[in-house]
């Protein structure tokens, strides 16, 4: 595999990039566009693959806690290179998740996040874009081996809504 360069992404404060891309949600598909959930804060949760141990652990806890995305308006999208097919297994067994799946499985999104590695893999990362589509938070994982809790994610939307 040939190393790709990584690309810087943007940065809070910056307008979010948009993207439109295929997924599914309690047994649905269909495409999410970022456009489309302007006027609310959105947690964007890149992960580097279905069925893996850490994202298993991060999409269930927050699954399982997502009454406190809710409390605070957020949407939750979730993200990785795999298709919907793989997707639509991964919540199957696992009992669905509370969140979209979407498939970016040419990692465009990714590279236009700054979230792929040199070697061509998802870093684990979270963004939270605010309402009027700007990024308000940003946690880039290095090495992807734990992930950022619901509190403090719920914490920097919470912040960043607050007028």
């Amino acid at each position: 595999m040939t190393p790709r360069p990584v690309v810087a992404g943007p940065k809070v404060g910056d307008v979010a990039p948009d993207f439109t891309l295929p997924g599914v949600e309690g047994g649905e598909v269909r495409t999410w566009s970022l456009s489309e959930l302007r006027g609310q804060p959105v947690v964007l949760v890149f992960y580097p693959g279905d069925g893996t141990p850490v994202c298993t652990r991060q999409l269930v806890t927050y699954t399982d806690e997502i009454a406190t995305f809710a409390d605070v308006g957020a949407q939750v999208l979730a993200m990785s290179p795999q298709s919907v097919e793989s997707h639509e297994a991964f919540a199957a067994d696992h009992g669905g998740f509370a969140f979209p799946l979407l498939a970016d499985e040419d990692k465009a999104v990714g590279l236009r996040y700054g979230i792929v590695g040199p070697l061509g893999f998802y870093r684990r990362s979270v963004f939270v874009i605010a309402p009027d589509g700007t990024v308000g938070w940003i946690h880039r994982a290095v090495a992807g081996l734990s992930f950022q809790p619901s509190e403090e994610i719920v914490a920097a939307v919470a912040a960043m809504t607050a007028s």
